[in-house]
């Protein structure tokens, strides 16, 4: 492919951005906040938009030697089933990406990492949600005990990346965010995707900090 076939994101994207103008409560959880946004369309229509508010997330690859992961089998409710998952937890209001994912990391599987890297930001449900997932990786594992959280149910192993893989491919594993992580795994290992590895306690760490909800003009109702 030649460089001039490569796709040039146009100057400006007016002719695609809907604006909020008002917003309404539709419901509000634990977790979770159900909103309606009444905006204005690029060529000038009103539209209503429903959506998820949620705080965002992080997940974490933890890499063991000889290309082992530290992953998680949970029952998920919704889907009714047991799914493989990298370890992962909801950001709390006001805390910092990594200490998130080093949190996390301690309290599902009792490991702490002496370095992190900060990979990139997914959004998994891009149509009604704005939860974001910050990935991280996590090398140099020390193990420990575990503090779940109350009603927390998981179990801890460890998984070849090549089993991982396979699995994938099978269509055992379908969890959106751990297929995301294999994929960022795997090129990262093929020298593709390379990672910037930092200790634990480094304060260079730079994740991005968004905003990645949609704004309204109008004072929000609830």
């Amino acid at each position: 492919m030649s460089e001039s076939s490569f796709f040039t994101p146009p100057a400006s994207d007016d002719g695609l951005i809907e604006r909020g103008v008002a917003r309404s409560t539709l419901f509000q959880g634990r977790m979770l906040q159900a909103v309606k946004d009444e905006v204005v369309l690029p060529d000038g229509s009103p539209a209503v938009r429903e959506f998820v508010i949620h705080s965002g997330a992080v997940m974490i690859i933890p890499l063991l030697p000889d290309q082992q992961l530290v992953m998680e089998r949970q029952y998920r409710y919704p889907v009714g089933r047991v799914m493989l998952e990298f370890p992962a937890g909801k950001l709390d209001p006001g805390e910092a990406s990594l200490v998130c994912a080093e949190r996390e990391l301690k309290e599902e599987t009792g490991y702490t990492a002496a370095e992190w890297a900060f990979a990139g930001v997914l959004h998994p449900v891009i149509s009604y949600s704005t939860e974001h997932i910050d990935v991280w990786f996590a090398r140099g594992l020390t193990s420990g005990a575990r503090h779940l959280d109350e009603g927390e149910f998981l179990d801890v192993c460890a998984v070849h990346v090549d089993q991982l893989a396979a699995w994938a491919v099978q269509g055992a594993v379908t969890d959106a965010k751990t297929l995301i992580g294999l994929l960022w795994l795997q090129n990262h290992l093929s020298g593709a995707w390379p990672l910037n590895w930092l200790p634990a306690d480094s304060t260079q760490h730079v994740v991005p900090a968004g905003p990645w909800s949609p704004s309204v003009s109008g004072n929000p109702s609830t």
